[in-house]
């Protein structure tokens, strides 16, 4: 395994943090079944791709210099 990503393009971490946030809502009489988590982890990784493309398009947008 060679390539690297940022931790929150991580499906692992996100799986993670969803988990630890469901058992802390169950603590508190919330109920986040495992179907649910998995969407949110999917929607959670879908807004960070989004939102990495509408940056790369500001980026180019506002350079300065031209791509050689």
């Amino acid at each position: 395994m060679h390539e690297t990503k940022k931790w929150y393009e991580s499906k692992t971490i996100w799986g993670s943090i969803i988990t630890v946030a469901a058992a802390a809502a169950g603590f508190f009489g919330y109920g986040i079944d495992a179907d649910t988590q998995g969407q949110i982890v999917s929607n959670i990784t879908a807004l960070i791709a989004a939102a990495g493309g509408i940056l790369s398009a500001i980026g180019r947008l506002t350079a300065d210099k031209e791509i050689a």
